[in-house]
């Protein structure tokens, strides 16, 4: 018989959920991570620069290129398409995300919410195969798809979240779910670093160019076949106000509650200067896993192998960071250990702008350390944070925290886009990311996090 969670500690008795349901939850970490690890953080960045430095009239496998492209008449930087693209696709999620949260909350079918959202994205992504010479323009129009569609689902997946256990164990899940992706995003990526060894052929940039675009796209097969599991697993869990929706039209009540929640949402001052903080810091954080292929390819000159390698070692110690960090957590707290990370993550800033170019070992270091904070500092930062949420609104308040989630950070890479058309320079525009993690550190702290819990109307777990 399937095992169901333990009371939490408090007034307040943990929802009832089974192993299955909370191990189809975290397959869908397994899932949508081969999208974040494949495709933002390794192939897509290098592979949209070369495509926009084609269009450029740049020479494929040139060592530099000054040319610009010109989106919609605009006058564009090669180097500085893809992270404008990344603002854009942000820009763009302020608006989505908070609304599909919205109809998330007043919708008795979370799952199929969920399914549109990630077969949408996952569909874009598989389109990636036709983005081929200098479609430049294609490929950006259906990674603005891709990323738009991936943070929709994780808002619907992030929601699920409260209902799976009590104050005491959503630490736990949460990580448990991190890590979980972290390994199934490093063995897609390590199937796909397989390949390329084999495949690819010296003096073909070519080659390895065709090589990145089919990485890609098997990134999206990988995300809607594993996908299927979670929505098979998960059950549903409506809220009051999806019960008694009346049968109404669950888009139009989701924009009015919305409109309601963005009245109220004064009323809960430390949540939202906790989601302040955690935009700042988590802005950082995406920044770098979303532009680090860029910088080593670009800046530091490492062959695609080296990288890929790299990669791979933080997604296999993320999973045991993640782990470790959830277990300190459950000594000094959630809020604690993010905190202690994110002083971690400065020093990962100062050490990456000193890194020399053509050597991959310190490169491969630095990694280690990124992988042994990230999946902590992310899981933890999300179940710290579904104790801030009025009972109800997950779906809602989970719209906000994704704006910065898993990706679609844009004030960082807008800095670092602007920094690099203005001095050229990968390594200044690395810089300028320091403030997000020395600001976000400052805010964090000055959270009261538990009159922050208790103010939500929740019960706070033992240790915060």
């Amino acid at each position: 018989m399937a095992e169901t969670v333990t009371p939490a500690v408090g007034d307040t008795p943990a929802p009832a959920s089974t192993r299955r349901e909370r191990t189809g939850w975290y397959v869908y970490d397994w899932a949508n991570s081969a999208f974040q690890t494949t495709v933002i953080t390794v192939f897509l960045g290098p592979f949209l620069t070369t495509v926009a430095e084609l269009a450029a009239g740049c020479e494929l496998g040139a060592d530099s290129c000054a040319g610009y492209v010109y989106p919609l008449g605009i006058k564009v930087a090669a180097g500085s398409y893809y992270p404008y693209l990344i603002s854009l696709s942000v820009f763009l999620t302020v608006f989505v995300l908070p609304v599909i949260g919205a109809v998330a909350d007043r919708t008795t079918h979370k799952k199929r919410l969920l399914g549109a959202a990630a077969f949408t994205g996952a569909g874009a992504t598989i389109a990636m195969a036709f983005v081929t010479g200098d479609r430049y323009l294609l490929g950006g129009a259906l990674f603005l798809v891709a990323n738009i569609s991936f943070g929709a689902a994780i808002v619907v997946y992030n929601s699920f979240l409260p209902q799976l256990g009590g104050p005491d164990e959503r630490d736990g899940i949460s990580s448990r779910g991190w890590a979980l992706g972290y390994l199934g995003g490093g063995l897609l990526l390590a199937l796909n670093l397989a390949a390329i060894t084999m495949l690819s052929e010296d003096d073909n940039p070519q080659r390895t160019l065709d090589l990145a675009r089919w990485s890609i796209v098997s990134a999206g097969v990988w995300w809607a076949a594993f996908t299927l599991v979670p929505l098979r697993w998960l059950r549903e869990h409506p809220t009051a106000a999806a019960l008694a929706g009346g049968g109404g039209n669950v888009l139009t009540d989701g924009f009015r509650q919305l409109g309601r929640t963005l009245r109220e949402i004064k009323a809960y001052p430390l949540t939202l200067f906790f989601l302040l903080a955690f935009l700042v810091y988590n802005d950082g954080i995406q920044t770098v896993i979303t532009l680090a292929s860029q910088y080593g390819t670009k800046e530091l000159r490492l062959e695609q192998g080296n990288l890929i390698i790299t990669i791979l070692l933080v997604q296999f110690l993320a999973f045991g960071g993640a782990l470790s960090l959830g277990a300190l957590a459950r000594r000094i707290g959630a809020w604690k250990t993010v905190l202690l990370s994110l002083v971690l993550w400065t020093a990962v800033i100062v050490a990456a702008f000193r890194l020399p170019a053509e050597a991959p070992l310190p490169f491969m270091a630095l990694g280690a350390a990124i992988g042994l904070v990230l999946g902590g500092s992310q899981a933890l930062s999300r179940s710290l944070f579904s104790q801030l949420i009025p009972t109800g609104k997950e779906g809602e308040y989970y719209g906000f925290y994704e704006i910065s989630d898993k990706g679609t950070s844009w004030l960082g890479p807008l800095a670092f886009g602007l920094v690099f058309q203005l001095t050229n320079s990968y390594r200044v525009g690395l810089v300028s990311l320091l403030i997000f993690f020395v600001v976000g550190f400052l805010l964090l702290l000055a959270v009261p996090i538990r009159r922050a819990v208790v103010a939500a109307g929740n019960t706070p777990p033992r240790v915060l």
